[in-house]
């Protein structure tokens, strides 16, 4: 279960940095708004999650859906741009966060 909702804080947490996005640095009244609840949401996940989870995998993972999410979600909604090395970067990142689910023993 605390896996289930660590993803769901990973994906809160892309979902609040991409409202923060659309906020214009706080000034649009809406997205800042979404933003603050959203964070809400996924901090309240995370910690949730780091009742049976430790910390350092909890945290890395958390930050790693985060990461990789907004990444895709800048190319595929934003128009940012995708390079080989972005993407490289993305996988490393993603390889990352299976040898840390993997040497997790919860």
């Amino acid at each position: 279960m605390a896996w289930i909702v660590l993803v769901l804080a990973g994906i809160l947490e892309v979902a609040w940095a991409y409202s923060m996005k659309l906020s214009d640095g706080f000034s649009r009244p809406l997205p800042t708004v979404l933003t603050l609840v959203l964070m809400t949401a996924s901090f309240g996940l995370l910690s949730f999650s780091m009742r049976t989870l430790p910390l350092g995998t909890a945290y890395t993972i958390w930050t790693g859906i985060g990461a990789v999410g907004a990444f895709i979600v800048g190319i595929a909604v934003l128009g940012e741009q995708l390079t080989p090395l972005r993407v490289i970067a993305a996988v490393l990142i993603v390889s990352g966060l299976v040898l840390m689910k993997l040497s997790s023993s919860s």
